[in-house]
This record gives structure tokens, C-alpha cells and sequence, in this order.
């Protein structure tokens, strides 16, 4: 179920600040207000703190979808505890099987270590056993990445939302969206993805089924787009507003250098904005992914991750080298980027909140 605080409202916004030269430049914003009723396919409810546990049938349909997501990445990680043996070669075996599945030179290290110093401390003689181990030391590798979505603290709470193309960053941003606006916070989309063809087309569909309105500028600066966005959120008493910038890859210098400028626009339109900044990532793409994750962060700071397209992939263990990386952050006492939502499926209710315990048990079942 995801997890989100409840909006606080104020008794009056901030009024909108004036622009600067690179929003007046511009061409005139085109709100889409949409009118078309909203898809009945929901997606589990926004509840507030404290939360209460998730409804056992929703939740046990989302967790066998997961299982059967991950069966290839967890599949030959399984077969290694088919023998009868705990011994070096096993611990070779896993080590193999964990390297195949993308979790990383790093986090199989440390998965091994962890792992044998259980099994000395237990005294577990069964492979069985062993296997049940390696899910807890998995799951506690994992619980660094578990993070709950906040907003309310600002409003509207902005949300810059970046990725490679085919990552499914603007499905992403659509199942969000549906999510709020099921829940009556009010949100504003940013079209800010001008350099994909029929991007902003597809985002307006989005705003079309979810009800909400969109602001987009024709072949207009993206930087631009997000202020007006920004000061237009602000106007009308917005709670959220989503930026969605162009797919890019890290080597594309010249888009990443427009992914800081739009993150310093929005911090010109209001003050400590983007309040997120989420990179969606495509779980097939294994360490892939993890270098995009990196590579994003050095330019525009993240503050959460969703990764998507988990269901079917032979790469999943990607999180493991992930969720290391951010073990090493923490340390270091930089902020710690969370997996907010994993999608392993289509539909509005394929995208959840990531749970490190059933991730590792969906992986090793």
C-alpha cells in the first residue's frame, strides 16, 4: 500500500512570484483542463500516519504477482540450496548465481560474509536453513531503501521526475498522478519533456484520465514550462505539482546540462523546490541501472527511486548493489536515496511501495 503524510492546509498559499526573463521569453502556457471521468482501476488508498496494515487479500495479490516477477532472478539464486551439502562449493554456487542476477561485486561480498557469519552463529546445518538466512540477510541489506513519499510539508510539494527513455517514466508519473487525485490532493502536470516526440501528447492523455490539468508549451524551453508550472501551482492552490523532463541518457552532456538548469528554475520559482526528485529506472536493465542511478544523482541530487518492469527480469538483484550504495551514503552521512515504488506489471495497481522483507522473501521463495 503506498504510504504518504497527509497534506497539511494553510489558510492562505504564497502569492506567485514574479518570472524571470526565461519564463517571459517563453510562449504562453496552455492549461488542458480534463474533463473525461476517471478510469475505475484504482490504486490501493493514501492513508495517514500511523498507517494500518494493508488489507491481507490486496496485499497477498500484489505479493504472488511480485514472486512470479522475480521467479527468474530468484530461480537459479534457489537452486543452489537443492543439495544436501553446506560447504565451500555452495558458497561458490551462490556467489555465481548472485553475480548473474546483477547484485554487484560490492553487495555479494558482503551478502556472502553476512551470510556464513549466520550460519556460524546458528549452527544451521541445512541447506533449507541456509537459504531462510540469506532472505533476513537480503531483507536487512534491503531496509535502507524503504522510504515513504511525503507531501504536504510545502504547497504545493514539487516533484522533478527524470529517466532514460523506455524506463517508464511517464507511465510512472500517470499510475502517481491517478493515485493523488483518487486521494483529493490537487495536482498540476509539467510538460516538460520537449524533446521526445509526442511526449507532451502522452502526458496530456495522462492528465485527460486522471482528471487534472497540465501546463505545456509547444516546442517551448522545458525550463520554462516547469516555472510557469510552478507559479501556476502556487496561484491555484495546488498540492502537487509533477515536472516531467525529457528521457536521456547520462552520456547525453547536453541534456543533462538541462536537467540542472530546470532543477535551478524551479528553485527560482519557489523556494527550496524541487522538494523531490525521483528517477524511475527499469529493473531489466541490471547494473545499467545502478550506473544511471549514479550518474543522476551527481547531476541533480535524488531523493528517491522507482524502479519498474521488475516482472520478468533476470536482473533484479540490481537493488542489492543499490541498496549498498546507499548503506555507504548513510555513512557518510549524506542523505539516503529511498526505492519509494517497485512496478512489476501494467495496470495502476502494479505500481507499490517497495517492503525490503518482501522483496527478499518474493526473491528467494
Amino acid at each position: 500500500m503506498f504510504s504518504f503524510l497527509r497534506r497539511k492546509l494553510f489558510s492562505s498559499s504564497p502569492a506567485p512570484e514574479p518570472a524571470p526573463e526565461l519564463a517571459q521569453d517563453s510562449p504562453a502556457a496552455e492549461p488542458v483542463a480534463a474533463p473525461t471521468p476517471p478510469d475505475p482501476t484504482l490504486l490501493p488508498a493514501v492513508v495517514t500516519a500511523p498507517e494500518p496494515a494493508p488489507a491481507p487479500a490486496a496485499r497477498g495479490s500484489w505479493l504472488q504477482k511480485l514472486k512470479a516477477g522475480l521467479q527468474r532472478t530468484g530461480s537459479s539464486i534457489a537452486q543452489v540450496f537443492t543439495g544436501t551439502k553446506i560447504d565451500d562449493a555452495l558458497y561458490e554456487e551462490l556467489e555465481a548465481a548472485l553475480l548473474m542476477a546483477d547484485a554487484g561485486v560490492g553487495a555479494t561480498e558482503y551478502l556472502l560474509e553476512a551470510l556464513k557469519q549466520r550460519v556460524k552463529d546458528t549452527r544451521c546445518t541445512d541447506p533449507a536453513g541456509v537459504k531462510a538466512l540469506l532472505a533476513e540477510v537480503l531483507a536487512e541489506l534491503l531496509a535502507p531503501l524503504e522510504g515513504a513519499l511525503q507531501i504536504g510539508a510545502t504547497q504545493p510539494t514539487v516533484m522533478m521526475v527524470a529517466g532514460v527513455n523506455g524506463a517508464g517514466k511517464t507511465t510512472s508519473i500517470g499510475k502517481l498522478t491517478r493515485h493523488l487525485a483518487e486521494q483529493d490532493s490537487k495536482v498540476l502536470l509539467a510538460a516538460a519533456d520537449t524533446f521526445r516526440a509526442a511526449a507532451r501528447e502522452q502526458l496530456a492523455v495522462w492528465a485527460d484520465r486522471n482528471r487534472v490539468e497540465i501546463v505545456s508549451q509547444e516546442g517551448g524551453d522545458p525550463a520554462a514550462v516547469c516555472f510557469d508550472a510552478v507559479s501556476a501551482g502556487k496561484a491555484r492552490g495546488c498540492d502537487v505539482v509533477i515536472a516531467d523532463t525529457a528521457g536521456r541518457l547520462a552520456t547525453q552532456l547536453h541534456l543533462m546540462d538541462e536537467l540542472r538548469k530546470i532543477r535551478r528554475t524551479l528553485g527560482r520559482a519557489m523556494e527550496g523546490a524541487p522538494h523531490e526528485v525521483l528517477l524511475v529506472v527499469d529493473g531489466n536493465t541490471g547494473q545499467n541501472a545502478f550506473t544511471q542511478v549514479k550518474a543522476f544523482d551527481e547531476a541533480i541530487g535524488l531523493t528517491g527511486l522507482i524502479v519498474t518492469k521488475l516482472d520478468g527480469t533476470a536482473k533484479g538483484g540490481v537493488l542489492a548493489a543499490i541498496a549498498l550504495w546507499v548503506r555507504e551514503r548513510v555513512a557518510q552521512g549524506k542523505p539516503a536515496v529511498p526505492v519509494y515504488f517497485i512496478g512489476v506489471g501494467e495496470k495502476l495497481e502494479d505500481l507499490q511501495t517497495f517492503s525490503a522483507r518482501e522483496f527478499a522473501q518474493a526473491l528467494l521463495s
